[in-house]
């Protein structure tokens, strides 16, 4: 499978990433902050000097992760000011991916309402009442930039957003009708909060065509405790289903790209340390 890894899970400095990419043999750039900002806040001049630098590396560019809509709610609405700067942002970026190549833009969903939908009671006292469909408007203009651009979007399944679960962003796809162009960023260790097994269940929900790009880690969670742990590959609640995960991928010819994510320390904050700690057996099974 084609491998690669968001860049400042090893370092910020682009260069440096290059190099240690090549050193493990990780050939997609996964770019989300680089050098002093995130993506879709650097110059025009920024832009070109890491367009010349990743294509003179010969180094493709798989996605543009800005944290397009998180922070948003229920409340926002379509055209707000919040919105607006989310979407002048979301501008941005797909214009730096068209620059640079990039197949996939990432965007997220707002913040998590807890229960969406309910039935003999929870409907009328559990359930965050509009919520889901409040969020819907705000998604939409994106897909239609999207489209009238010729870039796919990747939703993210992430912690603390709306989406955060296979089953989850499957539903937002089929609500917008967005097939075309919205597909999923499925991370499974995030969806391990709402305790949604990666294999074979959010597998079986997302293989018939939904899913765009994946990020590997591995993790423990507490749910009762609010605490998450990240913990080295192998080592974490996902380390029996990843193989398996990765067979399934091999199988359906996955053409996508899976990208390390680095986000495990040895204690130390040297997250570059984590990567190479891990990257080995992230090989090896995605490999």
């Amino acid at each position: 499978m084609k491998l690669g890894v968001i860049c400042d899970g090893i370092s910020r400095d682009l260069t440096h990433t290059l190099d240690v990419m090549d050193e493990f043999g990780i050939t997609y750039a996964e770019l989300q902050f680089v050098w002093d900002a995130e993506v879709g806040d650097h110059s025009p001049q920024q832009v070109r000097e890491m367009d010349a630098l990743l294509r003179g590396r010969g180094v493709p560019v798989c996605c543009l992760s800005r944290h397009i809509f998180a922070g948003m709610t229920k409340d926002n609405v379509p055209g707000d000011a919040l919105h607006v700067r989310h979407m002048e942002a979301l501008k941005r970026v797909i214009g730096m991916a068209q620059v640079l190549g990039s197949p996939l833009v990432r965007i997220m969903t707002p913040r998590k309402e807890q229960i969406l939908w309910g039935s003999h009671g929870a409907e009328k006292w559990n359930v965050a009442h509009g919520a889901w469909d409040a969020m819907l408007p705000l998604i939409a203009p994106a897909v239609d930039l999207a489209r009238a651009e010729g870039v796919t979007l990747v939703v993210e399944t992430g912690n603390g957003t709306m989406v955060n679960s296979a089953w989850t962003a499957r539903r937002l796809i089929d609500d917008l009708g967005a097939r075309d162009v919205l597909k999923v960023l499925w991370d499974p260790a995030n969806a391990c909060w709402c305790h949604e097994a990666c294999f074979p269940e959010g597998y079986e929900v997302l293989r018939d065509g939904y899913i765009g790009h994946v990020h590997i880690k591995d993790v423990m969670v507490d749910t009762p405790k609010a605490t998450l742990e990240v913990r080295p590959m192998g080592q974490g609640q996902l380390a029996g289903q990843y193989p398996q995960l990765a067979e399934a991928l091999r199988a359906e010819d996955y053409a996508g790209v899976v990208s390390f994510e680095s986000v495990y320390h040895p204690g130390d904050g040297d997250f570059e340390a984590g990567f190479r700690q891990n990257v080995g057996l992230f090989r090896e099974i995605f490999g």
